[in-house]
């Protein structure tokens, strides 16, 4: 049960993903989300976050920011970082990922998912069938229903990294 939460990798940013390796995988989409995944919350676009989307577009990625955020706080961040955007977009209702994914012209099997929540992002991604990177989050100030929820995630992760330790045993078998 608890294996619907679990990300497809789990990593310490969104800046360590090797997104040129993922690029030569075939995925040509990917779907972020923004507060505590490319920025603290409530942040608006930073340098790195810039840099990143350039990088992106230089590998030949389309991007689209995904947020249950309202449209002043996606569409500025959207803006500076030169990406699609979708605001309000319910996650982890499937609708959102899918309308996001007809933005970007892409599918399923060639769209990634970022984002530092299991419970929205990596749950409405697994939902979906897309690929999903959860990361950890950039800082601890947080509205206080993400922090309860982040008790519950730390259950979650320890199943998934035990999960994980046994999966690396059986290789090495």
């Amino acid at each position: 049960m608890l294996e619907m939460f679990y990300p497809d990798e789990y990593l310490d940013s969104t800046y360590n993903i090797d997104f040129e390796e993922w690029y030569q995988r075939g995925y040509r989409g990917i779907l972020f989300d923004i507060d505590n995944t490319l920025v603290p919350h409530g942040a608006p676009a930073d340098d790195r976050a810039k840099v990143l989307f350039e990088r992106l577009r230089s590998i030949g990625f389309q991007c689209c920011l995904i947020s249950n955020n309202q449209l002043p706080r996606v569409k500025p961040f959207a803006d500076e970082v030169g990406a699609m955007f979708l605001e309000d977009a319910h996650k982890p209702s499937r609708k959102g990922y899918q309308m996001a994914m007809k933005k970007l012209g892409t599918t399923t099997e060639n769209t990634l998912f970022v984002g530092d929540q299991l419970f929205t992002d990596v749950y409405g991604a697994r939902r979906t069938g897309i690929t999903s990177i959860l990361v950890k989050p950039i800082h601890p100030k947080e509205e206080i229903q993400i922090v309860l929820k982040r008790y519950l995630e730390k259950i979650v992760l320890f199943f998934y990294r035990r999960k994980c330790r046994a999966e690396k045993r059986k290789e090495r078998i």
